[in-house]
């Protein structure tokens, strides 16, 4: 997207964060569930009701914190905040857990001053463990007065959301809806258990458009499924995978709907939102060197190429031999032809970057240094043509490194 000839419909803004739409304050405070002094607690407040919609893991044990924000979404369609806290993904905690998060809800919304089921809960970190509610309720008391529209205090919300992450992760653009300017903002966590089908995956969506909660959905939903949902960095999924959106309408255009002029162009604002945030969680991946992408082309149709695209960029072949800087092409083969998709063994193309290394099906002599080179960059690129229809789709992962093993190896320690 906004690469060749093509004018993009949004202006990203360098400076922008999820406080930029109008409306919306944030911040992030270390309360103690962290080991380290590192934030471990975070909330994004909209001043008036904002309409919402989420998306959420489709793993059979989610974890509290869901159950609490669909309870809040589905009571109304509208949040006045989200409260976030990392370091305990308070998943498999039983009644307990479940009464915790409803607490966590409860007295965020106290201390703010809305209604309760105004109040989305997200949580991540380590399965298995009670939250240490003494200082969530200590952090919840200090957390209003961290609240504000500032850049720092954006900051200071994602850097509260992190866990084994090396990086935050934000984006923000500028639509014209109306006339008007209007703003899209994420941020997001993620770097291991990573293979959303809705990965540790929280993602959270601000803008001031004016939009009912029912289209945000639709919208999201669908952004989702061509972003978040086409990334991989291990192939688990998470028991606490959220994306939420909130829309303040402060922005005052007319209410978008797919009859809306200006539809597809806050359409795709938003889906290049999700597509910055899930690449820079795929690049994030644990231990990871290199970012990846699969492109799939000739597809029957998009959904067969989404699986293929998947299934190449899941595969943990395909991934040692990036890391290898391996020209490996028989992996990528293999993962194309073990997708479950239809394929003709005899019109597939393969390309890494430039460099082709099959055609027909059939190896092309290749310079392998080249290849080396390319394989040692910081993103590889694999070109997969099955010339068999006008299916497409774009997956995204990393390599699989000594680094990863070593991490998820003393997770809890």
């Amino acid at each position: 997207m906004g690469q060749g000839n093509f004018t993009p419909a949004y202006i990203v803004v360098p400076e922008g964060s999820i406080t930029t739409p109008k409306g919306f304050s944030a911040g992030g405070l270390h309360c103690g569930l962290k080991k380290a002094e590192r934030h471990d607690l975070g909330a994004i407040v909209c001043e008036v009701p904002a309409n919402a919609a989420g998306v959420y893991t489709t793993n059979v044990f989610q974890a509290a914190p869901i159950q609490v924000t669909r309870a809040s979404i589905e009571a109304g369609g509208v949040l006045r905040a989200i409260i976030v806290n990392s370091g305990n993904a308070n998943a498999c905690t039983g009644k307990q857990g479940e009464a915790d998060a409803y607490e966590m809800r409860n007295k965020f919304a106290e201390a703010i001053h809305v209604p309760i089921e105004h109040v989305a809960v997200a949580s991540t970190g380590v399965i298995g463990e009670l939250l240490k509610m003494d200082r969530v309720r200590g952090g919840i008391a200090e957390l209003p007065a961290r609240l504000s529209s500032t850049y720092e205090a954006a900051d200071d919300f994602c850097q509260s959301i992190l866990t084994t992450d090396l990086v935050k992760k934000e984006v923000c653009v500028s639509v014209t809806v109306d006339g008007k300017e209007v703003h899209i903002a994420g941020a997001s966590k993620g770097s291991g258990m990573i293979h959303p089908n809705m990965a540790t995956m929280l993602g959270f969506v601000t803008t001031d458009a004016a939009i009912g909660s029912e289209a945000l959905h639709r919208l999201l939903r669908k952004a989702t499924d061509l972003t978040f949902n086409m990334i991989t960095v291990d192939g688990d999924t998470s028991t606490n995978d959220m994306l939420v959106a909130m829309a303040s309408g402060l922005a005052e255009n007319e209410e978008l709907n797919e009859a809306h002029s200006d539809w597809a162009a806050f359409a795709e604002g938003l889906r290049y939102v999700c597509e910055v945030l899930a690449k820079a969680i795929a690049r994030d991946g644990e231990g990871a060197t290199k970012l990846v992408e699969v492109q799939v082309r000739g597809a029957v149709t998009d959904e067969a190429g989404q699986a293929i695209a998947k299934t190449v960029i899941g595969s943990s072949l395909v991934k040692s031999a990036i890391f290898g800087a391996d020209a490996n092409w028989g992996r990528i083969i293999a993962a194309v032809g073990r997708a479950g998709q239809p394929v003709n063994p005899e019109t597939v193309d393969i390309r890494l970057g430039d460099i082709v290394t099959l055609s027909q099906s059939r190896p092309v002599a290749f310079d392998e240094e080249a290849a080396l080179a390319y394989l040692k960059g910081d993103t590889v690129i694999i070109h997969v043509d099955l010339h068999m229809g006008e299916g497409t789709a774009t997956a995204w992962g990393c390599d699989l490194t000594y680094d990863y093993v070593r991490i998820n190896a003393a997770y809890r320690t």
